[in-house]
């Protein structure tokens, strides 16, 4: 799988908050404020070849040895489940509880 940097900005497809890019070699994929994301990236990240394109709704989160906390995305069009790293300015009021 190959990782292709994007440090863009975009405005959120749930929210409608303008985001801006984390900078200093962080990527974000995800909005700070609701952390909704999208499902743009088919096989990598930053591919962005997916045909979906529908929101992906925070509905977890996980723990990885090597990463830190993740939040689990979930496609709200096709299911398709993605975890994304936390980023340091999201709103942790909005985090998911794992049921």
């Amino acid at each position: 799988m190959t990782f292709i940097a994007r440090e863009e900005e975009f405005i959120c497809g749930h929210c409608d908050a303008r985001v801006a890019p984390l900078g200093k070699g962080s990527y974000r994929n995800h909005c700070p404020i609701c952390l909704w994301s999208k499902h743009v990236d088919k096989t990598g990240p930053g591919d962005r070849l997916s045909e979906c394109q529908g929101l992906m709704e925070p509905t977890g989160m996980d723990h990885d040895g090597k990463r830190g906390w993740m939040i689990v995305h979930e496609c709200v069009k096709c299911g398709k489940k993605i975890p994304n790293k936390v980023a340091p300015d999201d709103d942790d009021t909005k985090f998911p509880k794992n049921n």
